[in-house]
């Protein structure tokens, strides 16, 4: 069966869906996305996602071309016409098509597209089996708190942990302390059992699967502390992993050629990431969202 996109309010076979040469995504990066998870046919944190959409489109001008209720609408009906049972959506809102000018058009709507596709369901074995990261310098802009399109730095952080046998990058600010992966947050345990990430601030994109995975060790009784940690720090550390929506909870064993605790899945890494897959066999969303996040929607309905 052909894969189907949604582009700006028709539905195509994915292979001829296609957008304007002058759209300000292609040309400048000018816009934002999403990915929801979908498991066992079930949208993954949707509240999570729809409010961090609102937040990024708030954040960067961007008018939001429909409803909230219109664009789940289309997301759904992307599931069903991919017949996705296991797998993932990606939506993208761009600025709009316009003659190439660094300033904002006085006339463009907003483009919107809507792919989907299956993927394959990590066994146990896999779920659990430990990854090796690498450190680079973080090079991006200063607002990565917005789910922005332009993902260049990501992307060469990406290649090299590829080319290097790594599974993802660890970014270093210019202070040493870690933000977050090319395209996960980073977590570390300490000695104290304490569980430390990086607070939701501008230098992190705060994931929704981040959200959910402290409500998962709220609920465990985990201490969780939200503060930067050095590479020095995690090389000590009794665990580390990363999330995302495409992960879930995913144990880091190396770092940079180091080996993490027993060098395998740490007993709070493994205890969050059964309570993650509870979480998402049951399809609710995170109720841990990113206080400017919750100020965007209260705006949005007024």
């Amino acid at each position: 069966m052909s894969r189907i996109a949604y582009v700006n309010g028709r539905y195509f076979i994915h292979q001829a869906a296609a957008i304007h040469i002058e759209d300000r995504g292609y040309q400048f990066a000018d816009g934002i996305y999403e990915v929801f998870g979908v498991y066992k046919g079930k949208l993954i944190g949707t509240r999570g996602h729809l409010d961090r959409l609102a937040y990024s489109l708030s954040e960067l001008s961007i008018k939001n071309p429909m409803s909230e209720r219109a664009i789940m609408h289309i997301v759904r009906e992307i599931i069903r016409r991919n017949r996705i049972y296991n797998g993932l959506v990606y939506l993208q809102i761009t600025r709009g098509i316009a003659p190439r000018d660094h300033a904002f058009p006085n006339q463009a709507s907003p483009i919107l597209v809507v792919t989907g596709k299956s993927t394959k369901v990590s066994s146990d074995e896999e779920l659990r089996s430990g990854i090796s990261v690498i450190t680079i310098p973080d090079i991006r802009w200063g607002r990565v708190d917005i789910k922005s399109i332009s993902l260049l730095p990501n992307v060469l952080g990406k290649q090299l942990a590829k080319e290097t046998g790594a599974y993802e990058a660890w970014m270093i600010d210019k202070n040493g302390f870690i933000t977050e992966g090319t395209s996960t947050n980073a977590w570390i345990v300490t000695e104290e059992g304490e569980l430390v990430t990086r607070s939701a601030t501008n230098g992190i994109l705060n994931g929704i699967t981040r959200l959910a995975v402290m409500d998962v060790a709220k609920e465990a009784g985990i201490r969780i502390v939200e503060r930067p940690f050095t590479l020095k720090e995690a090389k000590k550390a009794r665990e580390a992993f990363i999330t995302a929506s495409t992960t879930h909870v995913k144990p880091v064993t190396k770092i940079d050629g180091n080996s993490i605790g027993n060098g395998h899945i740490g007993i709070i890494t493994l205890q969050l990431l059964d309570g993650f897959l509870k979480f998402i066999e049951k399809g609710t969303d995170s109720k841990n969202l990113h206080p400017r996040c919750r100020e965007t929607k209260k705006i949005r309905h007024e």
